[in-house]
């Protein structure tokens, strides 16, 4: 991995269910699935957001 932002590697277990939502979701999008995963991650609300508000 030659990126600067590429940090740290995960790997995660998914039921069928769950990989197959997000592989429709990214073939219906055109987004590769760790565009969508880290769009996610970062949509989740941290501890100071919260207390911000």
């Amino acid at each position: 991995m030659n990126k600067k932002w590429a940090v740290k590697r995960l790997t995660i277990n998914l039921t069928s269910g769950e990989a197959e939502k997000l592989e429709k979701y990214c073939s219906s999008t055109g987004r590769p699935a760790t565009d969508v995963i880290r769009e996610l991650i970062r949509s989740l609300p941290t501890e100071d957001e919260e207390q911000q508000t």
